[in-house]
């Protein structure tokens, strides 16, 4: 077999090294348009998991990368002068050089031939020559640009302008640094790759040859206006680096920083649709990359060399082991650009965050990116983690989660929240003895807050013909059996109710029948914003006149006096998933050219009129909170900055909490499903307009509440699906972080089964030494 690797960085040298390895009579040559000493960039950070795969797959190569590794486990934060430092992280970091020096000694002793300062011919020559063509090649790759439409690339575009430089001393942690300037905020993110000489002894100042003090990476990054206003875009490369040292002076010890023919830049984050066509095969940044603030791209860009090197030793075609390399590592690379995305995300809005006290702030950077999380830190700094816990207030031995939270005369007992889910099981909008165990159950298993499903303000405002209502005497009182059930058998337990209005998305299925589905018979008329129908085959709803708008304004108004009758104690008003309040939010949905339509303004303008006719019969001390979505994940819908003007005008309204939900808005979004990916708009939210909020979206964790609490990401978490699969979740998530306060105690009925059960034998005799006959 002949193969032709293009790119002399780590992934496509150790791809080289590995399959000339693992086949000695293959042909492997590799193209670097460099020289064998050019390199850009100073340190590369590599996790003990992808060392552990090169020991395994290469002793010599780890043997020599392991000589060379300098290894810590601190990472500082230093926030307002105040610096805060968390262990236990293990870092192991060498110099680019060193690793690509290693990397050329194990390809020519194995037999690789290198062809240093020599453009690779187009891979449509090379396929001519070589059985597979390795494009490792970068994220500028001539070989990716070459068959775009076999690939299918996405390049995106980032806020951040960066520049990456060393120093020549090695900190003595993994360094994260913030600088309030009157341009903006800057950040340094600073790690050593190279140790101090064994007699050189550390202190506040380094000082000393550079040759005895060690090296560190630097990189220095900004907002793009930020780096405009502080006339970067029009610094020379050398003035950059002065400017920079001089920003970052304490950090530095007062030492200059140096550079590497290194300029600024914004980070793209590249995703292919594809990986293979044909006999070319992308490795690295040319087939993803995702940003240095996670540490991830040699990493990535090894890991990918070490699976396809085995996939084309496992495999019996070239053509199956492409099709292998790729499904191995396609979700391994998707959720390592998902953490990635929101580690850049963060830096990217870190003005949000200047306000938090430091060790908060700390925590909130650790744990940016959804990867490192509380039960995890705890493990690996339990000092540091406590300190954050007291700072916030929990007493001693309780989890964030399991501080209460209040709104007006409401205190809940916990930040758990049973979000609000359809149930499709009502006879004529009457609740029945399946919502009263439903909603029950869930109060009984520790939530703080029970939500009701959307319940419907008129019959017309239904989804489907089981929805639940509170247009009637009759539903009010169904309900009313439902709040004394959670009142006086829960007690400590709140239950709120939702009051929405289908709007065009109503006359449907129940959704096991057929989810958006119109009914085949029995349908009511529909209105909406805007005679638009959801999606193709639903019905076209009518535009809502002045007069109509009138009448569904008190319909909303006598349902929020019959919920207060009814002993609801938190009321929140559905202006989310298309609905109708949420279809006068959407430019995508309202098209309206009166008083209406048009700007976010006018827009808002009968949702907030709504708010206040609910507002104003609701009880003065129970709370409201509004659901939103805040994006609708489609090209010219409502966007993220849309939404914290939203968040805004409720609150000013009077909302004491925005619930933030995304999409469901039009039938053609494009969601970007992930592990609490909807959080990010919480956040956004919260630590911009300063509004409390209800984070939701696939979490799934007592990890994720704990962690999204604690670094004020959100106030409360509501949860859907786990509360599905257990309706105990609260009582088990208490029990598994050994908490036994109040704001999760176990029924009195129940309290005997607070203890998971024993499983499976105890009393088997211990293994013991084989006895050799």
């Amino acid at each position: 077999m002949r193969v032709a690797v293009v790119g002399g960085g780590p992934g496509g040298l150790y791809a080289a090294a590995l399959l000339k390895r693992l086949d000695p009579t293959r042909e492997i040559t590799v193209w670097e348009r460099n020289a064998p000493e050019n390199t850009f960039g100073f340190g590369v950070v590599l996790s003990d998991e992808t060392l552990g795969g090169i020991e395994h797959a290469d002793p010599v190569v780890y043997e020599a990368l392991r000589r060379e590794f300098v290894r810590w486990d601190d990472i500082d934060i230093v926030h307002r002068g105040v610096r805060h430092t968390s262990g236990g992280h293990g870092f192991a970091a060498l110099g680019r050089r060193r690793l690509l020096e290693i990397l050329h000694e194990r390809c020519r002793s194995l037999g690789v031939d290198l062809r240093f300062r020599t453009e690779a011919p187009h891979p449509a020559l090379l396929t001519q020559e070589y059985d597979l063509v390795v494009a490792a090649d970068g994220v500028h790759s001539a070989t990716r640009a070459a068959y775009a439409d076999a690939f299918r690339p996405v390049l995106t575009p980032h806020r951040c302008r960066y520049i990456w430089l060393a120093a020549d001393f090695a900190f003595d942690a993994f360094r994260f640094e913030i600088a309030e300037t009157e341009h903006g905020v800057m950040q340094l993110h600073g790690y050593p790759y190279a140790r101090p000489s064994p007699d050189h002894h550390p202190s506040t100042r380094p000082s000393g040859p550079p040759n005895r003090l060690g090296a560190s990476t630097v990189i220095v990054e900004m907002r793009e206006e930020v780096w405009r206003a502080a006339g970067f875009d029009e610094s020379d490369p050398r003035e950059s680096v002065e400017r920079c040292a001089k920003i970052f002076a304490d950090a530095l010890g007062g030492r200059p920083l140096k550079s590497n023919n290194s300029t600024w830049t914004t980070f793209r984050t590249v995703v292919n649709a594809r990986w293979s066509h044909g006999r070319v095969v992308l490795l690295g940044d040319a087939a993803h990359t995702a940003h240095f603030s996670i540490g991830s791209g040699t990493k990535l860009a090894v890991e990918d060399a070490l699976a396809l090197a085995a996939c084309l030793t496992e495999q019996p075609t070239p053509e199956q082991a492409l099709h292998a390399y790729e499904e191995e590592r396609r979700p391994v690379v998707a959720s390592t650009q998902r953490a990635a995305r929101a580690s850049l995300e963060w830096f990217e809005n870190l003005g949000l965050y200047l306000h938090q006290p430091p060790r908060r702030f700390a925590f909130n950077l650790l744990t940016r990116s959804r990867r490192v999380t509380h039960d995890n830190l705890r493990l690996r700094d339990a000092h540091f983690t406590e300190a954050v816990e007291r700072e916030f207030g929990c007493p001693p031995g309780t989890p964030p989660m399991f501080t209460p939270f209040r709104m007006r005369g409401l205190t809940l007992r916990n930040r758990v929240v049973v979000s609000p889910m359809d149930m499709y099981s009502a006879t004529d909008g009457l609740p029945g003895d399946f919502h009263l165990v439903h909603l029950g159950a869930r109060a009984l298993g520790g939530a703080g807050l029970v939500m009701t499903e959307m319940v419907c303000v008129s019959p017309e405002g239904r989804i489907t013909p089981g929805c639940t209502g509170l247009y009637t005497a009759g539903q009010a009182g169904a309900w009313r059996r439902i709040t004394d059930f959670v009142h006086t058998t829960a007690p400590g337990a709140a239950i709120g109710v939702q009051l929405g209005h289908s709007g065009r998305k109503g006359s449907t299925k129940l959704i096991w029948e057929g989810m958006d589905e119109p009914l085949p018979d029995g349908n009511w008329p529909l209105v909406a914003a805007s005679p638009l129908p959801y999606k193709p085959g639903s019905q076209t709803p009518r535009e809502l006149s002045r007069a109509q708008l009138t009448d569904l304004r008190e319909q909303f108004a006598a349902a929020a006096w019959r919920a207060a009758r009814a002993g609801f104690d938190l009321l929140e008003l559905h202006c989310a998933h298309g609905y109708l309040l949420s279809g006068f939010l959407s430019p995508l949905t309202n098209r309206r050219t009166d008083a209406y339509g048009g700007s976010l303004a006018k827009r808002l303008r009968f949702p907030l009129e709504v708010f206040d006719a609910v507002r104003g019969v609701w009880p003065a001390e129970r709370p409201m909170t509004v659901r939103i979505s805040a994006t609708d994940w489609a090209e010219g819908g409502t966007s993220a900055d849309d939404a914290v003007e939203i968040a805004r005008a409720f609150a000013a309204h009077g909302a004491d909490a925005i619930d933030v939900s995304t999409g469901q808005v039009v039938a053609d979004e494009a969601p970007e499903f992930g592990r609490s990916y909807q959080t990010p708009f919480a956040d956004r939210i919260r630590n911009e307009a300063r509004v409390p909020v209800i984070a939701v979206g696939a979490i799934s964790s007592w990890d994720d509440v704990n962690s999204l609490i604690l670094a004020g990401r959100t106030d409360l978490c509501a949860l859907a699906r786990p509360h599905l699969y257990d309706p105990n979740w609260t009582l088990h998530a208490a029990a598994e972080q050994g908490y036994t306060g109040a704001a999760a105690a176990w029924p009195a009925p129940y309290r005997a089964g607070s203890r998971p059960p024993r499983t499976g034998r105890t009393d088997a005799p211990k293994p013991r030494l084989t006895l050799m006959s």
